[in-house]
């Protein structure tokens, strides 16, 4: 069996039920999604650039707390509650992952908290 390692910094959302911020495992480190939320785990107000940008922020703040970094970034899958937000997510998604790694979106009745996107990943160690 492979070594599975916690990672988990207070300097992202904690989360929001009963599991890990990610998990180190076989030289990947698979980061559990992300809401649009402060380190202290308040949600974000404002605009959906303003909410992607704090999600982002929180899977910058894990992969670092694993020893990765955001352009080791191979899979994310972002998760909306409505494709009429899928444009500006965008703008701000592609600011911060330049190297295009593989992605899904998909939308989704519902999100915890009642926020608009949650964005997992898979990063390389």
């Amino acid at each position: 069996m492979a070594d599975l390692t916690s990672v988990s910094t207070k300097d992202a959302c904690p989360p929001a039920g009963p599991y890990s911020q990610a998990i180190r495992a076989a030289g990947q480190v698979f980061v559990s999604g992300q809401l649009p939320a402060t380190a202290e785990g308040t949600l974000i107000e404002g605009s959906i650039g303003q909410k992607t940008e704090a999600a982002i922020q929180n899977i910058r703040a894990i992969l670092k707390a694993a020893n990765s970094d955001i352009t080791k970034v191979v899979k994310v899958n972002v998760f909306i509650t409505d494709m009429a937000i899928f444009g500006e997510l965008n703008e701000v998604y592609e600011k911060h992952f330049a190297h295009k790694p593989a992605r899904s979106c998909v939308a989704v009745k519902q999100l915890p908290k009642g926020v608009p996107l949650e964005i997992e990943c898979i990063a390389l160690q």
